[in-house]
């Protein structure tokens, strides 16, 4: 059932009572020996606390003109360089100060890119052509990967053939999983070797008609297949040898389930829509802890969609927002609901459940008064999480213990008006990123200048404590 009353929601899980939570911040990890304070099970985090931890802007990116909605999916981040994909480009810039370093010009629209990076190197998917009268939306059929710090385009692989006949596989999506990228869609999935761009595999049905719908990266390599047609449909998540695409192992969604949406690949957590039931867009009724060596189902978190505000795209595999694996739990956001006091107020929470057992830990992050706050990435075993800017106050990136779940500002942005309103804009457009006292936040869509209101707008905005 669920209670709300004093700004705290509590939510049952699956009918069990879930851990009570503590008044501040939540129920401790591992104890520690002879009075040491406790240690979340991942570690220590890295993150240090600036100097000042008041920032400025360190460096912005206007939105290139365009007359039409442009996507410009991907936003990456190395020691040296931060990147951001624009209008049928991708461009380098020094990651401190703003200047450009490099362009690498692609022959046609960006449609997808993986947020993983691995040896600073990163994928996207694009059309191998601008729009033309004969051809106005030309396939997304190339898949390229681009060294961020050198702006080199080391490879670009497409796939003829298959159920296609001699026209191109068209991709929905891509990551990539250890050393292997990996491109899925209606049509199939294909692999290549990260280093090489040497084919690994290419779209084939089996005898069910099952093709791989997209796969989840990281660590791990994870396809989600569909098999089956009309009402006998049914989806498999099968953990995969990155090298040779062999499942190592498999699990069969229940019934009710057409997509499925990958979270994590170590540990394997799955999100789906059941039977359409979550009613609210975000394509998630509940998740899936999946142990990845077996597929055997360790345990379902019933995620309801009045409750939980945790977002993946429906008929995406990896592209999941506001929540977070890691500690051997996942970290959801609740929605914005009434909070205390007599005043309009606003706010939400960071909860955790347990993945071995599905309950509710009693760990427990308060956005504070007419805000929000949502998790970001894991940092060891602390959990980098955002907070909305609010009234004159700007926005903030947390750290928070995986054990005490206490909470320590790492990053405050200005309180400048024309600054919020641009924060608040981007950071629910595109996956931020938070590394070592700079927040990037950047937009996946340019579209065609609004006549009416008159605003400055941004592809990226950048803020340091440096």
């Amino acid at each position: 059932a669920l209670i709300v009353g004093a700004g705290v929601w509590y939510a049952s899980v699956k009918g069990d009572d879930p851990a009570a939570p503590t008044a501040s911040g939540g129920a401790a990890g591992s104890g520690g020996q002879d009075g040491a304070a406790p240690e979340a099970p991942d570690g220590a985090g890295s993150e240090k606390v600036p100097a000042d931890t008041q920032a400025k802007v360190a460096f912005q990116i206007p939105a290139p003109v365009v007359a039409d909605t442009v996507t410009t999916a991907g936003s990456w981040l190395t020691d040296r360089t931060y990147a951001k994909s624009g209008v049928n480009e991708v461009v380098g810039y020094d990651a401190a100060k703003g200047t450009k370093l490099w362009s690498v010009p692609l022959p046609g629209e960006i449609c997808a890119a993986t947020r993983h990076v691995k040896d600073n190197r990163t994928a996207l998917v694009f059309q191998p052509s601008k729009p033309t009268p004969q051809v106005k939306y030309p396939a997304c059929s190339e898949v390229g990967v681009i060294d961020l710090d050198t702006g080199r385009m080391l490879w670009t692989k497409s796939v003829a053939g298959a159920s296609q006949g001699d026209r191109k596989v068209a991709w929905d999506e891509v990551t990539i999983g250890a050393n292997t990228v990996a491109a899925g869609g209606t049509h199939g999935g294909a692999a290549w070797d990260l280093a090489t761009g040497k084919e690994l595999w290419r779209p084939q049905e089996d005898a069910e008609g099952c093709y791989d719908m997209g796969y989840g990266g990281g660590e791990g390599l994870v396809a989600a297949r569909k098999c089956g047609d009309g009402d006998n449909q049914y989806v498999t998540i099968q953990n995969l040898d990155p090298v040779t695409g062999a499942p190592l192992s498999a699990y069969r969604m229940p019934a009710g389930v057409e997509y499925a949406s990958v979270v994590s690949t170590r540990p394997l957590v799955v999100a789906a829509d059941v039977g359409d039931t979550a009613g609210d867009g975000s394509g998630i009724s509940d998740f899936f802890s999946i142990d990845e060596k077996t597929g055997k189902l360790k345990a379902k978190i019933v995620a309801d969609a009045e409750r939980y505000a945790g977002e993946c795209r429906s008929t995406d595999v990896e592209n999941c927002e506001k929540l977070v694996v890691g500690n051997g739990r996942l970290y959801l956001p609740t929605e914005q609901h009434e909070g205390s006091g007599e005043d309009y107020n606003r706010v939400n929470e960071i909860v955790a459940f347990d993945l071995a057992t599905g309950k509710l830990t009693g760990q427990r992050l308060d956005s504070g008064t007419n805000a929000q706050v949502f998790p970001v990435r894991m940092d060891g075993g602390d959990l980098i999480a955002y907070r909305t800017p609010g009234y004159e106050r700007g926005g903030q990136v947390v750290s928070v213990d995986g054990a005490s779940f206490k909470e320590t500002v790492l990053l405050r942005t200005p309180v400048e008006r024309a600054i919020s309103n641009a924060e608040r804009g981007l950071a629910e457009r595109e996956r931020m990123i938070y590394r070592d006292g700079r927040l990037y936040l950047a937009d996946r869509f340019v579209s065609k200048p609004s006549t009416v209101v008159k605003e400055t707008r941004y592809l990226a905005l950048v803020f340091t404590t440096r």
